[in-house]
């Protein structure tokens, strides 16, 4: 399959709000999107994220669990991290693929499984795009219930290139669900469900993130 049709097939997956059921494309496509940059961007998340040793961390939105792999050895073997994804494809790689303390769990981020104030720390990185739109405030509010008060989220989000020529070359290639400007996607999400936002702004590698506490 080329690159545009790989694009093109996630692209349809994220405008209808659905899985992605093939992990080993998937991994294929972000190495491309990233241009050999995906563990240096990721770990940019992971660091604004601000883990610590010890914490329970969730990951809404896991895919093949890129993310937790690289928070796992933060929190050390006495943290743990639980990734969770709406697709059983991305869910059984990422176990196959899973450090000592990551676990991982089939569902969506509109109906978290986990008992209320389970985690430390929420993430969700390039996931929020994929749940529907009319599900997405269940779903931070959802974030916000498996969070302990004081406990942190982190969401980011792909930020559309600022040039003209390069925004209608990533627009091209990937479709309408890659378009989107994170401002607008995200919009009041975050302070609407309970959080208290506490910066938010661009990383490289085009993502943009909202950073926020539980009060």
């Amino acid at each position: 399959m080329g690159l545009g049709k790989l694009l093109h097939h996630h692209d349809e997956h994220a405008e209808a709000g659905g899985t992605i059921d093939r992990p080993r494309m998937y991994e294929a496509f972000s190495s491309v999107a990233y241009l050999g940059g995906r563990r240096a961007a990721f770990t940019r998340v992971a660091t604004a994220a601000r883990p610590r040793a010890g914490d329970r961390v969730l990951d809404v939105g896991c895919g093949t669990g890129y993310l937790s792999r690289i928070l796992a050895p933060v929190v050390t073997p006495s943290g743990h991290v639980t990734g969770l994804d709406p697709s059983p494809a991305m869910i059984e790689y990422a176990t196959r693929h899973a450090p000592a303390n990551c676990a991982y769990v089939t569902g969506e981020g509109q109906d978290l499984p986990f008992p209320d104030g389970s985690f430390d720390l929420v993430v969700s990185s390039l996931a929020v795009h994929h749940i529907p739109v009319e599900a997405r405030p269940e779903a931070l509010r959802q974030m916000l219930r498996v969070l302990r008060p004081g406990g942190r989220l982190l969401i980011a989000e792909f930020r559309p290139p600022a040039h003209p020529l390069a925004r209608h070359l990533v627009g091209a290639l990937s479709g309408p669900a890659m378009r989107h400007d994170p401002r607008d996607l995200l919009g009041t999400l975050v302070p609407d469900a309970g959080f208290q936002v506490e910066s938010e702004g661009d990383l490289p590698y085009l993502l943009y993130y909202v950073r926020a506490t539980r009060p």
